[in-house]
């Protein structure tokens, strides 16, 4: 696609989602256009949409803001067609879903903006997403689910849970991924974790999970989650990974939970006797954030192309942790302090990395700006939309 036709659909997404309730606005658009083309698909989503909205939304901004990276786009929207065979969605239903993107498109770009040749542009940008979606989908051969057994759950922080499980065969991820998880607590409602362990041929697989207060599912992951519960696992997803063949060092940048895709990197990077260079900024508001650092030093210390970088808000605990604050091993790196983007940002633009970062997606979005702000080239830097 030429770069004037993708230039004209990302200003009409932009504006479709400029204001604070846009994409919101966009995703129900999309669904209820989709409900009422297709009886019957209604059933194959969960009563509560609210997460699933927000997840499209985020997951259609993405794809738009990366048309002029095909290859990257279509690696997407494969694994995300084959994350939705779990849902019982077919490939037809992917044809009914590009006419309900059309429809709601059409309905939330400002009328100024809409013209014959923005909607001949979004079609052809949509039968090319429909179209890959429905392949992948037609022609995925792994299990849709895997069955996984609960064998250990630890609260490493009131909000903070660390749970192992053992799943009925091994799942074909590699380390930095990311799976879709449904609990038998909270069933019909999937959520995204990332794995904080690399692959082995056992099925053992980690997730580190933190509590959101408003949240349906994390909850329960959190306070209710009980050995021996029975959980089904989706196919992994996301492309979080070190590019061995570029030659270029790494620069890892995560807070809070969003430090498993890059500690189970840095396992398997562990296991190898050549690697590049690992600079990981690790941060938080409190220390007992960090809450996996000895894990971090203990590999660093034995590992030399490791690097870790705390970084804190605050310098004591809060009174509801109360456990003393540890001291780095000898040689290692004490806290820097500050918000952790603009840390990162302070040390220069890392032009020459390859850049990963995870965490919320606040955090996400102020550490892309400080990293910008900084000079780094925006093609260096991975995260997950998810």
């Amino acid at each position: 696609m030429e770069a004037f036709a993708i230039a004209r659909v990302q200003l009409s997404f932009a504006s479709i989602i400029a204001t604070p309730t846009g994409a919101e606005r966009f995703a129900t658009a999309f669904y209820t256009a989709m409900w009422a083309e297709s009886t019957g698909i209604r059933e194959l989503f969960p009563a509560g949409m609210e997460s699933m909205r927000r997840r499209f939304s985020t997951a259609v901004g993405w794809v738009v803001g990366r048309l002029h990276e095909p290859d990257t786009v279509d690696n997407f929207l494969a694994q995300l067609a084959r994350d939705h065979r779990k849902y019982g969605v077919e490939p037809v239903h992917y044809r009914v879903a590009g006419s309900a993107l059309l429809v709601a498109i059409r309905e939330c770009t400002p009328l100024i903006l809409w013209t014959a040749a923005l909607e001949r542009t979004w079609a052809e940008v949509i039968d090319r997403l429909v179209e890959t979606m429905a392949t992948a989908a037609a022609t995925d051969d792994l299990p849709a689910s895997w069955g996984a057994t609960v064998v250990g759950h630890e609260r490493v922080l009131p909000d903070l849970a660390i749970i192992r499980l053992e799943t009925d065969g091994p799942i074909p991820y590699h380390a930095g991924q990311y799976m879709s998880v449904q609990i038998p607590q909270r069933p019909h409602m999937w959520r995204y974790l990332s794995a904080a362990i690399p692959p082995n041929p056992h099925g053992q697989i980690e997730f580190h999970v933190r509590r959101v207060s408003t949240g349906w599912v994390s909850p329960a992951l959190v306070g209710e989650t009980a050995v021996g519960d029975r959980w089904t696992i989706g196919p992994p997803l996301g492309g979080l990974h070190v590019d061995r063949e570029s030659g270029r060092d790494v620069l890892m940048i995560a807070s809070g939970t969003g430090l498993a895709p890059m500690r189970a990197q840095i396992m398997e990077m562990a296991m190898r006797g050549d690697n590049p260079r690992v600079h990981l900024f690790y941060g938080g508001k409190y220390p007992c954030d960090l809450y996996d650092l000895e894990t971090l030093w203990q590999i660093a210390m034995t590992n030399p192309w490791l690097t870790i970088v705390p970084v804190l808000e605050e310098k004591e605990n809060p009174w509801w942790h109360p456990a003393p604050v540890k001291e780095p091993p000898t040689g290692l790196n004490r806290p820097v302090y500050g918000k952790l983007g603009r840390v990162a940002g302070q040390f220069g633009t890392w032009a020459d990395r390859q850049i990963q970062i995870a965490g919320s997606p606040s955090m996400i979005r102020t550490t892309l700006y400080a990293l910008s702000a900084a000079g780094t080239p925006r093609q260096n830097i991975s995260f997950d939309p998810l």
